[in-house]
């Protein structure tokens, strides 16, 4: 992507960048950040990186704890001035009309969370012809042209559909029957999840599956969801897998209200690791849970130091995260979200 306008304000951040990464004058890697910087000689003016962010509008607790960790990250005494876009509700549109605003401001990065991941074209290019560079926050775009943007931070929807997965292997030698709950219909990370966890079981045939549904990472549509399942299927399912936490939460009251025991009777796995499904976990009513951490806000402000600075990025930034088939109260208490 061009960041030839930004090559130019690089001049008066160069100090900015080399403090915030440590990186004046060398090549060095972080999180899949190379940046290469050089030292400025005379004196360097430091100015604030005007920083656009369009949240998603999504209300689960990742979108919470991920858009709360960007904002305390993008601070003033940071190095940036943020300009939030916040979105009411997965609306593209009033997605879309926010990133054309921050365009026009001429904001020298731009994060974007995408609610839907079609339908991005128009917009990253107009982007790319005002020389804005462009960071996805977790979800890509589809079809994924990586010239039209500067690299993606996530957690890795498709290995955490193979965590899941292959606990779920390891908990029924014998296969189960199971169903999906997904999320959004064109969002890049509901195929990312399934590909992950279809690549575990497509050579599986003792695990059935028997239903899928998407349950927009909706509590109430998941649970509404998993009762239609339930009674279809005549309460024979072993196995649910819940691409996100609240529709997990909202599976598990569904198969209570159906007279079946959560973790006993059916055994619920999820993506996510929020302090909810962590407690349900504790508490037995979840079986298993890949994190998929939404504090992405520190690499955040590495990768843009480092654009602004003329540095490399990968086409993805990956954030490690973690599994949990059990947790203790202390874990769950030191627990940042």
């Amino acid at each position: 992507m061009g960041i030839t306008k930004h090559m130019a304000h690089a001049v008066t951040v160069a100090a900015f960048g080399a403090s915030l990464l440590g990186l004046a004058g060398c090549s060095t890697a972080i999180n899949g950040v190379t940046a290469n910087t050089a030292a400025t000689d005379g004196p360097v003016v430091k100015e604030l990186l005007t920083v656009g962010f369009v949240s998603s509008g999504a209300d689960d607790a990742w979108s919470v704890a991920n858009e709360a960790d960007i904002k305390s990250s993008f601070t003033k005494e940071a190095g940036f001035d943020l300009e939030y876009a916040p979105v009411s509700g997965v609306n593209q549109k009033a997605q879309i009309d926010a990133f054309g605003a921050l365009v026009d401001d001429a904001v020298d990065v731009i994060l974007l969370s995408t609610a839907v991941s079609t339908g991005w074209e128009s917009s990253l290019r107009n982007a790319q012809e005002a020389e804005i560079p462009v960071v996805l926050i977790d979800r890509g775009i589809e079809p994924d042209d990586t010239s039209l943007y500067a690299t993606r931070i996530a957690a890795g929807d498709s290995a955490a559909g193979k965590a899941v997965a292959s606990w779920a292997v390891s908990a029924f030698p014998e296969g189960a029957k199971y169903v999906v709950l997904q999320g959004t219909d064109g969002d890049a990370a509901v195929s990312a999840r399934n590909s992950g966890w279809d690549s575990v079981m497509a050579d599986l045939p003792a695990f059935q599956k028997v239903g899928s549904q998407a349950a927009n990472w909706s509590t109430d549509m998941a649970s509404s969801a998993i009762a239609t399942m339930l009674e279809a299927n005549g309460n024979d399912v072993q196995l649910i897998f819940a691409q996100d936490d609240d529709m997990a939460l909202g599976a598990a009251l569904a198969v209570e209200a159906a007279g079946l025991t959560p973790g006993a009777n059916v055994k619920i796995v999820s993506i996510g690791g929020s302090r909810s499904a962590l407690q349900a976990l504790l508490e037995g009513r979840l079986s298993f849970v890949a994190e998929y951490n939404p504090l992405l806000g520190k690499t955040a402000t590495e990768v843009v130091a480092t654009i602004v600075a003329g540095g490399t990025i990968d086409p993805i930034v990956v954030v490690p995260s973690r599994t949990f088939a059990s947790i203790t109260q202390e874990e769950l208490d030191a627990r940042p979200y």
